[in-house]
């Protein structure tokens, strides 16, 4: 088993002035942050599958290897996407072969995904690993396993729960066993630090607020595709309880009946889908509502640029990226008071409603009225405030800063390998990642 012990063992001599100490903290400081480390990235969901985490992941882990620090990502497998795979930059990923059990995340006992995430965290000379997400099974797994290693941990927690049903409550008390002693932790908003610290009965001094971003190269407006004949209200997110999609539906005939120039253009899939389909046939709507199904990243800023507001009906969020998406596209954004979404955009940027039927349509009248008085800015002056609000270069460096604090505090600590580093070209447990 691995073991700790302190990094000095007698009393460091006692400096000759002041100045020598403060010059040798500075030192010390410097050389903390020339340091490159190697970074596990590991949670349930990231690409093919796609969402709000995987980006995050994917996004951060460019900016890492790009300031220098070696990173790879462990997952699950995604039909036949299994074994090792490398995406842009060299950025490895495990698809793991562990058996999904809900919303594509693993079942959650530590034994079954022992050998494989101990092999990675060796075999890549791991340093630090970060788990993303409380509703990953293998996030939590792989800060146990790390803990157990000696290696440090950080958590970032993407989600806001409950605290009354049952899952909540199942949920937080893993959450409180699988943060007792994890380095740091990562929130996408103050809403969402509030909420985990209350969940998982942590130390406020151990969590840090680091927003979401997104990339404003990606999206960028294009008045040219809108049809100005009408007006367009876009929709992109899953279609589940949790964004609000019943809320969606009650919205879609009741604007309808007071609009005929009105259409909606809807991207995304899940359970809900059918409750929308049912709408659109209800009331003869197959004209004006448009189900496009689920969307590649690639082709969420071709959807984005075709209108003029971005409706979000989210019932809970920690952040809401998809606003911001819309937003650096230039479309007006109406959204749901909700979590941290207050916290995202600034207000002459977004109109906020309850997350009523009635609330959402004054607060799309308003807009709408807006639009056709020609009283709002620009899509191009719109891009120009969001694009320096969020980037994933600043993400990238506010985590680093994060990850030297966290180090700084457990300098003292020298961490004694918990078994030799495997060769890379080991047979043994080489077969855990090129099976068919």
């Amino acid at each position: 088993m691995g073991h700790r012990r302190r990094g000095h063992t007698h009393a460091p001599k006692t400096p000759t002035c002041l100045n020598a100490h403060s010059s040798n903290t500075v030192q010390h400081a410097d050389h903390e942050q020339s340091v490159k480390h190697s970074i596990c990235m590991v949670s349930d969901f990231f690409y093919p599958n796609m969402g709000g985490v995987e980006s995050h992941i994917y996004q951060l882990s460019q900016c890492l290897i790009e300031k220098g620090h070696k990173v790879v990502i462990a997952t699950h497998a995604y039909g036949d996407r299994r074994g090792i795979r490398y995406l842009t930059n060299g950025l490895k990923v495990y698809y793991l072969p562990l058996q999904v059990m809900y919303n594509q995340s693993t079942s959650t006992t530590c034994f079954h995904s022992l050998p494989l995430l101990r092999c990675i965290f060796v075999r890549e000379c791991i340093t630090i690993v970060h788990a993303h997400s409380s509703f990953s099974a293998m996030a939590h797994d792989a800060l146990f396993h790390a803990k157990t290693m000696g290696l440090n941990t950080v958590f970032t927690d993407h989600s806001l729960f409950g605290f009354a049903d049952l899952s909540s409550v199942l949920t937080n008390k893993l959450l409180t066993v699988s943060l007792c002693d994890t380095n740091h932790i990562v929130c996408v908003s103050y809403t969402s630090k509030e909420n985990t610290v209350l969940r998982a009965t942590l130390d406020p001094e151990i969590v840090s607020v680091i927003p979401n971003a997104v990339d404003p190269t990606d999206f960028t407006p294009d008045p040219c595709r809108r049809d100005n004949s009408k007006i367009t209200i876009v929709v992109i997110s899953r279609l589940v309880y949790r964004k609000g999609i019943d809320l969606l539906s009650g919205i879609i005939p009741e604007l309808c009946g007071r609009h005929p120039d009105l259409c909606f253009l809807i991207g995304g899939e899940g359970p809900k889908r059918i409750i929308l389909e049912e709408v659109r046939e209800k009331y003869q709507l197959h004209d004006r509502v448009r189900l496009l199904g689920a969307l590649d990243h690639k082709d969420v800023r071709d959807v984005l640029v075709q209108g003029h507001i971005f409706l979000n009906t989210s019932l809970t969020e920690a952040f809401c990226m998809a606003i911001v998406e819309g937003a650096s596209c230039g479309l007006q954004v109406v959204s749901t008071r909700v979590g941290g979404i207050p916290e995202v955009l600034p207000n002459e940027l977004v109109t906020l409603c309850g997350p009523s039927v009635c609330s959402l349509c004054d607060g799309l009248e308003t807009v709408i009225k807006k639009i056709r008085s020609g009283n709002v800015e620009s899509p191009a002056a719109i891009h120009r405030k969001v694009r320096t609000l969020y980037t994933w270069r600043n993400v990238a460096e506010r985590t680093e800063k994060v990850t030297y604090k966290m180090l700084e505090l457990n300098r003292d600590i020298l961490i004694l390998p918990y078994l030799p580093a495997l060769p890379p070209d080991d047979t043994r447990y080489s077969i855990y990642f090129f099976f068919i």
